[in-house]
């Protein structure tokens, strides 16, 4: 039986969130065959949800989201005038 794995992660980067997420939801529109199901949503936050039957997809995913999200966050912060 196979088991499925979920991850939400929550981001309030205050005023940097809808440019975070305008950078990563374009990552994750370009990757059809990506493993894991993950959804992005922008409300006042960003809301990230990642479903996966296989735990090193999901894992891998989650990783690589936080990475870009850091990436994105510390960009903006690079050209901070």
């Amino acid at each position: 039986m196979i088991s499925s794995f979920n991850a939400k992660i929550i981001v309030d980067a205050k005023e940097k969130t809808k440019a975070i997420f305008d950078s990563i939801s374009n990552d994750n529109k370009f990757y059809p065959e990506n493993p894991t199901k993950t959804n992005m949503i922008l409300n006042e936050k960003i809301t990230i949800s990642i479903a996966s039957d296989h735990i090193p997809h999901l894992r891998a995913n989650l990783n690589s989201t936080l990475r870009l999200i850091q990436a994105s966050y510390d960009s903006i912060e690079s050209v901070k005038i």
